[in-house]
C-alpha cells in the first residue's frame, strides 16, 4: 500500500525526479526556493525519511550524501491508484467511474496499455 507524500516530501521528490544527476541536500534545498523556505536540516531529515521509505537512494560523497530517485513519478502514482482501488469494496465500479472521467486520448492510451499487457509486452 502506497501512502501519499506529505507536502514537503512531494516537493522534494519533484526536485529529485527533475534532476539529471544525484543531488546533495544543499542543492535540493536551493531548488525548493523561492516557493518554500525550509531549513537545510528539515530537508535533510525528510530526505532521510524518503530514503528509509525506499523512494530515494543515496551515496556518501565527501562529507554528505547525494540522493537520486529509486522509483519514478509514474510508479508513485500507480501505487496511489492501486491503494485507492484496494479501499473500494467494488473495484470494477471504481475503475468504471475512473474511466468515465477520462478523455478520448487517455482512453486510447489505456486501450493500448491493456492490449500490451495481454500480449505481455511493454506499452508503447
Amino acid at each position: 500500500m502506497v501512502r501519499g507524500f506529505g507536502e514537503l516530501e512531494a516537493a522534494i521528490m519533484e526536485v529529485v525526479w527533475a534532476a539529471d544527476a544525484p543531488l546533495p541536500v544543499r542543492e535540493v534545498t536551493n531548488r525548493l526556493r523561492p516557493g518554500r523556505e525550509p531549513a537545510f536540516t528539515t530537508v535533510q531529515t525528510v530526505m532521510d525519511i524518503l530514503y528509509r521509505k525506499g523512494w530515494v537512494d543515496r551515496e556518501l560523497q565527501g562529507r554528505g550524501y547525494r540522493y537520486w530517485a529509486k522509483a519514478g513519478r509514474e510508479d508513485y502514482v500507480a501505487g496511489l491508484m492501486a491503494s485507492a482501488l484496494q479501499a473500494s469494496p467494488d473495484r470494477a465500479a471504481a475503475l468504471a467511474r475512473f474511466v468515465e472521467g477520462m478523455d478520448q486520448a487517455e482512453i486510447d492510451e489505456l486501450r493500448a496499455a491493456l492490449a500490451a499487457a495481454r500480449a505481455d509486452e511493454p506499452p508503447p
